[in-house]
């Protein structure tokens, strides 16, 4: 799975691995309009970008089929054979906590059933949009969907933008978002929670950070700090890169204390928990009560998700979800060493980081759904498909029946996944 930008053979130089494109610089400007500029750019389409959305819009469509035959497949009331409402399919597992703390916050007076839930353990980001979405769409779960659909579609048209420059052919970017979204956790792009939302954040910095606009890269990895913790991988990633690009180019040095700001977030997020509960690991410790995530050695998590995979101590579905978490370690361990052999620093920081995070618990959580996440290998397994047509047929007719499973799963509340 090797990628070279288009006209090169070789590696891209190890001081500059994300190669900006050639045009000349932009002029000093201030920063709010560098940011509302760069905006601008991000949402005028492009040649290529409806055909990218074309597909989104497809395979959204999908997503709605497959939820309404859920609610007819699992009806609410099993007795009396009654579908749920049309939204029930998408208000499962976590949407739950983003919606307590949307709408009750954090620490409401009176928690009720879903009080001691360990919100705290879910950045404000996402409730908080949530929540001035709500203003205008009066049904929260309507409200949820409206933030991924939206979101959905700008990180779509930004991963085409961003895997363009790497992959040899025009289409190229389509079929990146075509592997993104035909991936098993697909499903999880299309409901109330915060891939979506992360991902129309992090990708549009890290194309500015290709380009050298820090003030941009800055501004939105602070906002994607707020929607996930992965938010500090990614500006561990966008400092490397400013590294690598300011000890070739002395001028970009003056831009380093834009790098502090994604930090600012999650340093407010941990006060404000302190504040509220005098802990100022209260976050994670919320992580390690409903989650697990009590820091464990790579190997003991590795070997107690191997046992709960294939010891036969669980059910099946269980063990299956147990195999899955191992299966995308695996493919996340594969892909960190494709970057580091193809010397894409950056990237690989960000993928390690979250490697580490997921695999130093008591077992994998997530995994797959982190997955989406891993820009880079979407972008690699495109590349793949352009040297090896069938391996894209191959792709799909292996996902897209995963995809629906996985789907029907989560929508009628047996997996939470």
């Amino acid at each position: 799975m090797t990628l070279h930008p288009p006209g090169t053979r070789g590696r891209p130089p190890a001081a500059t691995p994300l190669r900006p494109p050639r045009s000349a610089p932009a002029p000093a400007a201030r920063p709010a309009g560098r940011i509302a500029g760069h905006l601008r750019r991000i949402l005028r389409l492009q040649p290529g970008d409806g055909e990218v959305l074309t597909l989104y819009l497809a395979v959204r469509a999908g997503v709605w089929v497959v939820a309404y035959c859920t609610r007819l497949l699992f009806p609410a009331d099993s007795g009396s054979h009654v579908p749920a409402g049309p939204l029930a399919p998408f208000e499962h597992w976590d949407w739950g906590h983003y919606l307590h703390i949307a709408r009750d916050g954090y620490f409401p007076a009176d928690p009720g059933p879903g009080g001691g839930d360990n919100r705290e353990a879910f950045f404000p980001g996402l409730p908080l949009l949530l929540r001035a979405v709500h203003v205008v769409v009066g049904d929260w779960t309507a409200a949820g969907l409206l933030i991924s659909f939206a979101a959905g579609a700008v990180a779509v048209v930004a991963l085409a933008r961003l895997a363009r420059p790497w992959l040899p052919d025009a289409e190229g970017g389509r079929r990146t978002v075509l592997f993104l979204l035909a991936s098993p956790c697909g499903v999880f792009l299309a409901v109330g929670y915060t891939e979506a939302l992360f991902l129309a954040l992090v990708l549009p910095a890290w194309l500015a950070a290709q380009r050298h606009r820090w003030a941009v890269a800055a501004v939105l990895t602070a906002l994607a700090t707020t929607v996930r913790v992965s938010g500090l991988f990614l500006a561990a990633g966008i400092a490397l890169h400013f590294l690598l690009v300011a000890r070739a180019d002395g001028r970009h040095r003056r831009r380093a204390p834009w790098l502090v700001l994604p930090a600012v977030p999650a340093a407010l997020y941990t006060w404000y928990l302190h504040t509220e509960t005098g802990d100022w690991m209260a976050w994670k410790h919320a992580q390690e009560r409903g989650w697990y995530r009590d820091f464990h050695s790579p190997w003991s998590a590795w070997s107690q998700t191997w046992e709960g995979a294939f010891g036969q101590t669980l059910t099946t579905p269980y063990a299956l979800m147990f195999q899955a978490e191992l299966a995308a370690m695996l493919v996340g361990l594969a892909l960190l060493g494709l970057l580091v052999r193809r010397r894409r620093w950056p990237e690989a920081l960000y993928v390690a980081l979250t490697l580490w995070a997921l695999g130093t618990s008591y077992w994998y959580t997530s995994v797959p759904r982190a997955s989406l996440l891993w820009w880079p290998l979407w972008i690699a397994l495109a590349g793949w498909a352009y040297r090896r047509p069938r391996f894209c047929v191959v792709y799909l007719c292996l996902t897209v029946p995963l995809s629906v499973v996985y789907a029907v799963a989560f929508m009628s509340g047996r997996w939470a996944g």
